[in-house]
C-alpha cells in the first residue's frame, strides 16, 4: 500500500505541476496581450466596431461667363433614427408629436410613422430609415421636428448626407462640362471635361465621421458632429456664353437632323482671347436622336479637305512664290500627278482662273498645281511652314484628350510622290476641328495665334485663386502683306465663292467651305463618307470670334454633302444671331482713324449692379443680365422674383421705370 501511495503521490505532484507550468503559461500570455499586444488587440477591436468614414467635400460650381450656374452639387440628407437613445417616457411623449410633423411633410399617415418607431423601439432598431432625399431647407425643419430636436443622444436622429451633382441648363455643353466617376467595370476613378481636368481644383477635401458598427452590420454616428470637417472646392468660371452656346447647339442640332448626320461638332471662340464661347458636341443615338457624346472638336483628329487650302496659300505669298493674280489652267477639271487624279467639284472644271479665284471656288487641281509647281523640288520648305504655324503639334488644351495631328515629312519612310500634291488639297494629313479653328483665328486676329481657353479663373466666393490669361501660341504665324491678301480672299469667298449662298449685305463674314471624304480606301470605297465643314470668322472686317462647324456623315441620298450646304448654314446662322442679337457685338464704339484703317474697339457689355439699385422705387431695367444677378438684384430691393427658364433675362413682366409696390412679385423669363 505504501507503495501505492507513493504512486499516486507522485501522480499527484505531476499533475500540480502541470497546472503550475499552464498556469504559468496563462499568466505570461495574458501579460503578454495586455502589456506587449495590447495596443494591436485594443486597435482591432476598435477597428472593427468603429471606424471613421469620409464626409465627402461639397464640389465646386461651374459657371459661366455670363454667371449662369453650369454644374452644381446639390446636398441631399438621409434621416435615420435611434429607437434605444431616447427614455421611455421621452419617446411616449414626443412619438406622435414627431410622427404628425413628418406626415405633414411627406404626406404619409401619422399612424404609420407611429407603428414603425414602436416597432423598432420593440425590436431595438438603432438604424430605421425615416425619410431620405432632402432639401436642405426640409432638412433643417426636420431637424426641429419633436424629439428630434433634442439631438443624437436623446432624440435618436442620425443625420447622413450625399450629393448630386446637376446641371441646370440641362444637356447643353455636357460633354465640355464633364464628370468624374468610377468606372462600374474596372472601379478605377474616370471622367471628362472641365470636371475632369480641373478636379483638384473643384473637389475640395473630404471630412470624416466616426461611426460605430451596431445590430445587423449597420453603422451609425457615434456624435453628431464631424471629427474632420469637410472643405467645399473652389468654383470654376468656365468661358462659356449660355446665350452663345444655346445658339450654337440648336443651329447644330437642326442641320444634323436635317441631313440625318451621324455626329457633328461647332465651336465658338473669342479672336483676341481665345475664349471659348460655345462648343457643342452631337452624335446621333439609335433611336435617331443626338445628345452630346464625345468631344469631337477637341478629340477627332481627321483630315479636314479643303479647309487646309490656307496653310496652301499663306506659304505660297510667305515665300513670294507667287501673287493671288497667277493665272492656272485647270483642265477640264482633272489633273494626274504619279498616275493618281485630282479632280474639281465641277468636273467640266473652271478654265483659266488666278490663284485667288481657284481658292474662292475651292478649285483642287488650281491649289495642287501652285503647291506641287513651287515646291516639288524642296518639299520640305513647304512642309516647314506647316510646322512653323503649329500644325503639326497639338494646341496644349486646359481640357484632357485632345486629339493628336498629322502633318507628313520628306524625311518619313511613308513619304511619296503624291504626298505633296495629296497634302495640297487636305489629303494624308490629320487636324482636330479646334486645331483648324485656331489657324483660322490667327489670320483674323492680325497673325497672332492664341491657345483656346475653356477656364478664366478659379475663385473662392469673391477671392480669385488662380486666373488664366490669354497666352500666345506664336506672335506672328506669317507677314502682315499675307494676312491681308489672305483675308480678302477668305472674304471672297462668301461674296462670290463656295460660301456665296451664305452672303449677307446686313453683316459680314469670312471663311472657308471644306468638303473631305473619308474611309475612301476602306473596303474598296464602300465604306467613303463625307466630312462637311466650313470655318471663319465674323464680322470680316473688325473680327470678334472664330467659328468652325464640322459635320460627319450626311446622308448622301438627299444628294447634297458640300460644306457650304451643310455646314455652312450652321455658321450664318450662328453669326446672324448673335451679331443682330447680342449686346457684346452690337455696342461697338469709338471708330477711331489709325494708319488709314478703322480700328474697333468693344465696349465690354456688363451691368453695373450698384447703378441699378441707387433707385428702389422703380422697375430696374433687367434685359440681357444674366439671371442670378436680376434675382440679386431684386431681391436686396425687396421684391419677389418668379425665374422661367435659364440664361440671360429675355422679357420682365413689369417694365422699367414702373413704380414698385409693397410685396411687388416680378416674372422675368430667360433665355
Amino acid at each position: 500500500m505504501a507503495l501505492e501511495d507513493k504512486n499516486i503521490s507522485y501522480r499527484i505532484y505531476l499533475v500540480a505541476f502541470v497546472i503550475f507550468l499552464m498556469a504559468i503559461a496563462v499568466s505570461v500570455k495574458l501579460t503578454n496581450i495586455q502589456w506587449v499586444e495590447g495596443d494591436y488587440y485594443r486597435k482591432l477591436a476598435k477597428d472593427r466596431t468603429v471606424k471613421r468614414v469620409p464626409i465627402p467635400a461639397n464640389k465646386g460650381n461651374i459657371y459661366s461667363s455670363d454667371g449662369s450656374l453650369l454644374a452644381t452639387s446639390i446636398p441631399n440628407y438621409i434621416i435615420r433614427f435611434d429607437a434605444l437613445a431616447p427614455k421611455a417616457e421621452v419617446f411616449e411623449k414626443n412619438v406622435k408629436a414627431l410622427s404628425d410633423s413628418l406626415s405633414k411633410m411627406t404626406g404619409k399617415p401619422s399612424s404609420e410613422y407611429q407603428a414603425e418607431f414602436r416597432k423598432a423601439r420593440a425590436s431595438k432598431n438603432r438604424y430605421l430609415l425615416v425619410v431620405k432625399d432632402l432639401s436642405f431647407t426640409k432638412y433643417m425643419k426636420v431637424k426641429k421636428f419633436p424629439l428630434f430636436e433634442l439631438g443624437a443622444y436623446k432624440g435618436g436622429i442620425i443625420i447622413e448626407q450625399e450629393t448630386v451633382r446637376e446641371h441646370p441648363i440641362g444637356k447643353i455643353a455636357e460633354r465640355t462640362i464633364g464628370y468624374e466617376r468610377v468606372d462600374p467595370k474596372t472601379g478605377v476613378l474616370t471622367g471628362k471635361g472641365i470636371e475632369w481636368a480641373f478636379r483638384k481644383y473643384i473637389n475640395g477635401k473630404d471630412g470624416e465621421i466616426l461611426k460605430q458598427k451596431i445590430a445587423k452590420g449597420q453603422w451609425k454616428p457615434i456624435r453628431d458632429v464631424n471629427e474632420l470637417e469637410p472643405q467645399d472646392g473652389y468654383d470654376i468660371i468656365s468661358t462659356i456664353d449660355v446665350y452663345i452656346q444655346d445658339i450654337a447647339h440648336h443651329a447644330l442640332l437642326k442641320q444634323l437632323e436635317l441631313y440625318n448626320a451621324h455626329h457633328g461638332c461647332v465651336v465658338v471662340m473669342e479672336t483676341k482671347t481665345g475664349q471659348v464661347k460655345a462648343i457643342s458636341n452631337l452624335g446621333r443615338a439609335s433611336d435617331g436622336s443626338y445628345y452630346e457624346t464625345e468631344n469631337y472638336a477637341v478629340a477627332e483628329s481627321h483630315e479636314p479637305g479643303s479647309t487646309y487650302k490656307l496653310a496652301d496659300l499663306i506659304a505660297l505669298l510667305e515665300d513670294k512664290k507667287v501673287d493671288t493674280s497667277q493665272v492656272y489652267n485647270t483642265f477640264g477639271g482633272t489633273v494626274m500627278y504619279s498616275g493618281k487624279k485630282v479632280r474639281d467639284s465641277n468636273d467640266k472644271g473652271y478654265g483659266k482662273i488666278s490663284l485667288a479665284r481657284g481658292f474662292e471656288l475651292s478649285s483642287n487641281t488650281v491649289m495642287v498645281q501652285a503647291v506641287y509647281e513651287n515646291y516639288k523640288s524642296n518639299p520640305s520648305q513647304f512642309v516647314n511652314h506647316l510646322t512653323n504655324f503649329g500644325l503639326n503639334k497639338p494646341l496644349g488644351l486646359q481640357l484632357k484628350g485632345e486629339g493628336i495631328p498629322y502633318v507628313p515629312n520628306p524625311k518619313d519612310k511613308t513619304w511619296s510622290n503624291i504626298s505633296l500634291p495629296w497634302m495640297a488639297f487636305g489629303y494624308g494629313v490629320s487636324l482636330t476641328p479646334l486645331q483648324t479653328l485656331s489657324f483660322y483665328n490667327a489670320v483674323a486676329n492680325n497673325g497672332m495665334m492664341v491657345r483656346p481657353q475653356f477656364v478664366s479663373e478659379i475663385k473662392e466666393w469673391n477671392k480669385t485663386i488662380k486666373k488664366y490669361d490669354t497666352e500666345i501660341i506664336n506672335p506672328k504665324i506669317c507677314s502682315q502683306e499675307t494676312i491681308d491678301k489672305v483675308k480678302a480672299v477668305l472674304e471672297n469667298v462668301v461674296k462670290r465663292g463656295t460660301g456665296s449662298k451664305l452672303y449677307s449685305k446686313d453683316f459680314s463674314m469670312a471663311g472657308k467651305t471644306g468638303t473631305a471624304q473619308a474611309n475612301y480606301g476602306s473596303n474598296g470605297g464602300a465604306n467613303k463618307h463625307y466630312i462637311s465643314s466650313f470655318v471663319g470668322y465674323f464680322p470680316a472686317d473688325y473680327p470678334k470670334y472664330s467659328c468652325i462647324v464640322v459635320v460627319h456623315e450626311p446622308d448622301t441620298s438627299l444628294n447634297n454633302y458640300y460644306g457650304a450646304d451643310v455646314a455652312g448654314p450652321v455658321f450664318k446662322r450662328i453669326a446672324q444671331k448673335i451679331f443682330t442679337d447680342s449686346p457684346s457685338t452690337n455696342e461697338i464704339k469709338n471708330l477711331n482713324k489709325k494708319n488709314g484703317k478703322q480700328e474697333i474697339n468693344y465696349a465690354d457689355y456688363s451691368v453695373k449692379i450698384s447703378k441699378t439699385q441707387e433707385n428702389k422705387k422703380t422697375v430696374p431695367n433687367l434685359k440681357g443680365m444674366p439671371g442670378m444677378d436680376a434675382v440679386a438684384i431684386l431681391g436686396n430691393m425687396g421684391v419677389k422674383v418668379k425665374i422661367k427658364g435659364t440664361g440671360k433675362v429675355k422679357s420682365q413682366s413689369l417694365q422699367p421705370g414702373e413704380a414698385l409696390t409693397r410685396n411687388t412679385t416680378i416674372v422675368l423669363e430667360l433665355s
